[in-house]
């Protein structure tokens, strides 16, 4: 056995096929091949020369990139749309050929950080609800909520088959002449448009939103489209939130 030999599930997650769970039970389903034999056999260890299928398919081994990208509105959180409108993997160099896709999902009316990697461990680990990454968001809303509304945010609110919530709130400005609020938003959930319907369901519809943060990654010195390579040191950090 040799130093550089890794766990089975680690090597498909690593590659972004899908995430190290779905990873596991790709191998209990008999669906992955090691050098044409198939495997059962949860932590068993390959070396880099071996060679890995997943449903027939050969595992491109790729090196782990991530990415930090400004989303600007209008862009869909996505790797492909069957509208054909824009994705985010669109804004990116044609230098990048690693197939990156997105951590997470940010909707298409909403700007801010958004992540991008082909390291499906990676992603799995920051997307997990019991690791409780912040997420902030900064929304514009419509009409000015009162405390004890806003204590209803705290709380949890009824939405459809989901109750949806903010970990923390402040309310950053009022506008009374335009009827407007502006707030930030602390998330650790991450439901389909989670601020705009927790938002409308307490009666305040949401105008623009952005997300300023992802755990403490920012868009700082970044132009909406723009994106730049996360650092090891920023890597490691964010490792660090989720575990």
């Amino acid at each position: 056995m040799t130093n550089n030999q890794e766990r089975l599930q680690k090597v498909i997650a690593q590659s972004g096929v899908t995430s190290r769970r779905k990873a596991e039970e790709l191998i209990l389903d008999g669906k992955v091949k090691v050098n044409g034999k198939v495997v059962l056999t949860l932590g068993t260890k390959v070396s880099p020369n071996d060679k890995v299928e997943v449903n027939g398919v050969p595992l491109e081994k790729e090196p782990p990139v991530y990415y930090l990208l400004y989303k600007p509105r209008g862009v869909i959180s996505s790797v492909k749309d069957d509208k054909g409108r824009k994705v985010v993997t669109d804004l990116l160099s044609d230098e990048i050929t690693e197939r990156v896709f997105p951590i997470g999902r940010l909707d298409y009316d909403t700007s801010g950080v958004i992540l991008l990697t082909n390291d499906g461990e990676f992603a799995n680990l920051l997307m997990h609800p019991s690791h409780k990454i912040d997420k902030v968001y900064v929304a514009k809303i419509k009409g000015i909520p009162t405390k004890t509304e806003l204590l209803q945010l705290r709380k949890g609110v009824k939405s459809g088959q989901d109750v949806l919530k903010a970990v923390q709130y402040r309310i950053i400005s009022s506008d009374k002449k335009a009827n407007t609020t502006l707030i930030e938003l602390t998330l650790h959930q991450g439901k389909n448009r989670h601020v705009r319907r927790m938002m409308e369901e307490i009666g305040y519809p949401v105008q623009k939103l952005k997300r300023e943060k992802f755990g403490f990654l920012t868009v700082e010195g970044l132009t909406p489209g723009e994106y730049r390579p996360l650092n090891p040191k920023e890597i490691k950090q964010m490792r660090n939130l989720a575990q």
